[in-house]
């Protein structure tokens, strides 16, 4: 779900080119749900192997990340950990929708509606322990490290970025701002085009950089500040935010009283929306829970692993998968020379 605070951020376009021999931090699930909603068959079902496994978070992993990592871009996924308690209730949300999506998707089924079914069965996706451990298998036979996070992968990815280890955050969400995160690229497709959830055409977007001090800046806010205008918007920890309250609302009441937050959940009417303190939720994107005890070592593409896994394991074209590879490894350099295989 994330924080709908986009409205209110300034963005700056970039070009693949400006991010070559970066290190950047992928929000694994988050890009590995991106797959499973849009890489699907017209009827909406998704792409499987001959043995019935589920195939679409690969082809899209293997596509994407490759020709990324062709263009010298230097890749740490980061998966999620324990989910925080306070989440319990969105996933609930999403498992019901979910629900209800798939209800439709059958009734569009039975009335032969092609592009309701696309439509509907983009929002059942569902990402199972089996599609994790491939798509991790995949990521580590592609040569690049994984970080296990304690907790949420947004906030885990965000410290790496605070750090300095990472230069900026792949994610479609703006969450890791509110975790502090100093960059987060969104729309980061080498084609320039993206198809969404329930969508048969492309549509044209642009990779774009929001800086989080530009952004502090421009809407005057602090860190504390801009934590607190997500909450009253909405978060995956207080679904919803305070009814008749959106960011522009929020940021009226942020100008007006400053850092007593404690008056502005009252004006706003935190206690009449949720059950329990806004301190809750705020002290949860301050603490979130992370680990410090993670190694960033890239490696040479395993080739004959990536057979295995791709070709063996899930029907993957061989040729394909070794035309892939060996542009890979073309970029190998000789022992004198240093790319992103060598850090």
């Amino acid at each position: 779900m994330g924080t709908p605070i986009t409205d209110v951020l300034i963005t700056k376009e970039l070009k693949i080119e400006d991010l070559k021999g970066k290190t950047l931090a992928v929000d694994a699930f988050n890009m590995l749900y991106q797959f499973l909603s849009t890489i699907r068959q017209r009827d909406g079902s998704l792409l499987m192997d001959s043995k019935g496994h589920v195939t679409s978070h690969l082809i899209g992993l293997f596509s994407r990340v490759t020709k990324l990592m062709i263009e010298d871009l230097k890749l740490v996924f980061v998966f999620d950990g324990i989910v925080p308690k306070q989440k319990f209730q969105e996933r609930e949300r999403r498992k019901d929708a979910k629900i209800l999506a798939q209800k439709k998707y059958e009734e569009a089924k039975q009335e032969e509606n092609v592009e309701d079914m696309k439509k509907f069965a983009s929002r059942t996706s569902r990402l199972n322990s089996e599609m994790i451990e491939d798509a991790k298998k995949l990521i580590t036979a592609l040569g690049m490290p994984i970080v296990d996070a304690a907790s949420e992968g947004e906030a885990q990815a965000s410290y790496m970025v605070k750090q300095g280890d990472c230069y900026a955050i792949i994610s479609q969400d703006t969450d890791s701002l509110v975790f502090g995160a100093t960059r987060v690229v969104k729309n980061l497709t080498l084609g320039g085009k993206r198809k969404g959830p329930g969508q048969f055409a492309y549509k044209t977007v642009n990779p774009v950089l929001i800086i989080l001090e530009d952004n502090l800046k421009e809407l005057k806010l602090s860190q504390d500040q801009l934590i607190v205008l997500a909450m009253l918007a909405g978060t995956d920890y207080n679904i919803g935010g305070v009814k008749g309250i959106g960011p522009k609302k929020g940021l009226k009441l942020l100008y007006e009283y400053g850092e007593d937050f404690e008056t502005i959940f009252k004006e706003a009417g935190w206690d009449e929306n949720f059950n329990f303190p806004w301190k809750e939720i705020f002290d949860l994107f301050k603490n979130m829970p992370i680990t410090k005890d993670y190694e960033l070592e890239w490696k040479t593409p395993d080739k004959d692993a990536l057979v295995e896994l791709l070709v063996k394991g899930h029907d993957f074209g061989l040729e394909r998968v070794e035309k892939t590879v060996d542009k890979l490894l073309k970029g190998k350099p000789n022992k004198q020379q240093k790319s992103l295989f060598d850090f």
